[in-house]
């Protein structure tokens, strides 16, 4: 089912049609300011389950989490260096992913995470006001593993199919790059992936973090 979030009415519908197909373990594509995303509930291990076999990925190949507002940041991982609060503070919503330690008390499974998780607040309305009704969503790109990141809900229809419940369409995402992964599990923060975010950017808040690795990267919206 496709909404057309870009009219009122079908965004209400829409959001609430996602809400409810994430609730029921199902999966959702939504808009976010990076590319679309392939949304389950993050509490679900049988959904986010369904989420890697619908990219086609396995297990080590973990999804990140997308939260609607900075201050969940602190009930999910383990501890926030102050520099970490400032810079996520300053830079999110956006195209920004913090790799953290997560807190011990979560019961969760989103694959071979090793404890830690990946996390960002998206600077999208739609995707915003989704997360405030569901909660921290397993969110990984809209597409088949190997392929292009899905810019349009279109795209991701056409690699996804029926594997998923609900389209949420907010028209052409922003520019189609990904997050910048910055991994701070480390006694050296550095970067996983060069994204929308520059080194130069990070190092305001710390310039002690080292840059991305000449190629790789996860695939996270």
């Amino acid at each position: 089912m496709i909404f057309d979030c870009r009219d009122e009415a079908q965004r209400r519908d829409g959001v609430e049609a996602a809400r409810a197909a994430v609730r029921a373990g199902e999966l959702a594509v939504i808009p976010t300011d990076t590319v679309y995303g392939l949304a389950a509930d993050a509490f679900s291990p049988a959904a986010v389950q369904r989420l890697l076999d619908a990219k086609g990925r396995d297990r080590t190949m973990p999804p990140p989490v997308l939260i609607g507002a900075t201050s969940t940041l602190e009930a999910l991982v383990a501890e926030v260096p102050g520099w970490l609060r400032e810079m996520t503070g300053e830079l999110w919503p956006g195209a920004l992913t913090v790799v953290c330690h997560q807190q011990a008390s979560l019961d969760w499974d989103l694959g071979e995470t090793h404890r830690t998780v990946a996390v960002r607040v998206p600077d999208d309305e739609i995707a915003r006001e989704l997360l405030s009704a569901t909660g921290p969503l397993a969110v990984s790109s809209a597409n088949l593993t190997g392929r292009p990141a899905a810019t349009t809900a279109a795209e991701a229809e056409e690699q996804l199919g029926e594997s998923v419940s609900v389209y949420l369409d907010g028209g052409p995402s922003g520019g189609g790059v990904p997050s910048t992964i910055l991994d701070v599990t480390g006694p050296t923060p550095r970067i996983l992936r060069q994204g929308a975010v520059d080194l130069e950017v990070l190092h305001r808040f710390n310039n002690t973090i080292e840059p991305a690795p000449s190629s790789g990267g996860s695939s996270g919206a």
